[in-house]
């Protein structure tokens, strides 16, 4: 049963791939998680909160230590997280010339921290595993700030940004459930035990669905802005995938290390992203409505983006070996 989780878990790039396919044929079957409030919340907040639990699920005390076995490595992986893609992503939302929505969506989803789907693209990779899942946890607390703070500092050159109410959110949907999570498994080892090996293909399937909502309810939307958005996200990407690698290397980290790092600065959290641009505190500081149903667009792009092409470099870096030596 655990193996067969393992693999469904692996092929997250098909069903992120099929589930946005789906969305984009028949959209009535993911626009229902858009609309739908739970307690008060967004559906999509809530799920995004379901993550991130499931995140702290696969926490230990033990885990915030290993931050410091591996400093050089969690430290270039943070600064390079939170200096390259924000700043590719306004540079590229000013030369696309991308609409108001889509510039302040591409730069809040540059802003967010590694996703949590690199840890399965490290392992297929041969990366360095411990410390993409550090890197993830690291730069996941470290955007709790630098998020809100980017976002507003660079998203201003659009509109002005409430830095404190993207601050509050932040805490809401990602650090109270990573804490709750590890409480949890410190206080009930057995039960979170069983439920963090399946919390990663919840989280997929999570994400599949918010993807999948986001895209169905823009449809028009992305049909409208199709090729320049397509184009300034993917070389988003691409910008965060090489320099995640090139810099590192640099710096002289050995091969598993610089796919780590590359894979980590490549692979934003999309769903946060979408989360967030979705909150009526957000879409409230746009002036015109349309503009604000175009901020979640940019995540909902970059979750098949990243994941494709994470999986692509996974599989070529698999059959290159572990690269031990490829870097002094």
């Amino acid at each position: 049963m655990q193996r067969l989780v393992e693999r469904a878990t692996a092929l997250f790039a098909v069903w992120t791939v099929l589930g946005v396919g789906w969305a984009w044929i028949v959209p009535a079957h993911f626009t229902w998680i858009t609309t739908t409030q739970v307690v008060g919340q967004s559906l999509i907040s809530v799920l995004l909160g379901v993550i991130m639990l499931g995140m702290g699920l696969t926490l230990t005390v033990e885990d915030f230590a290993r931050v410091l076995k591996m400093p050089r490595g969690v430290a270039a992986g943070v600064v390079l997280q939170f200096t390259v893609m924000p700043l590719a992503g306004v540079a590229l939302a000013l030369a696309s010339g991308l609409e108001t929505g889509l510039a302040v969506g591409l730069i809040l989803v540059s802003c967010c921290p590694g996703g949590t789907a690199s840890n399965v693209v490290a392992y297929l990779a041969r990366a360095n595993l411990a410390l993409s899942v550090t890197m993830t946890m690291a730069s996941t607390l470290v955007a709790i700030v630098m998020t809100p703070l980017l976002t507003g500092w660079l998203g201003g050159v659009f509109i002005a940004i409430d830095r404190w109410a993207l601050f509050q959110q932040m805490v809401a949907i990602v650090l109270v459930p990573v804490v709750l999570g590890v409480a949890m498994r410190r206080l009930l080892p057995g039960v979170t035990r069983d439920v963090a090996k399946v919390s990663p293909l919840v989280s997929v399937i999570v994400v599949v669905l918010i993807v999948g909502g986001i895209v169905g309810a823009s449809k028009p939307l992305i049909e409208a802005h199709f090729g320049v958005l397509l184009l300034a996200v993917f070389a988003l990407h691409a910008v965060g995938f090489s320099l995640g690698y090139l810099v590192p290397r640099l710096m002289g980290f050995a091969a598993p290390e610089c796919r780590t790092l590359s894979i980590e600065v490549g692979m934003q959290n999309s769903g946060l992203g979408a989360s967030l641009a979705s909150a009526p505190s957000f879409a409230g500081q746009f002036a015109n409505p349309m503009q604000a149903a175009l901020a979640p667009v940019p995540s909902a792009i970059s979750s098949v983006y990243h994941v494709v092409i994470g999986s692509i470099l996974a599989g070529i870096w698999a059959r290159q070996g572990s690269g031990e030596d490829d870097v002094g």
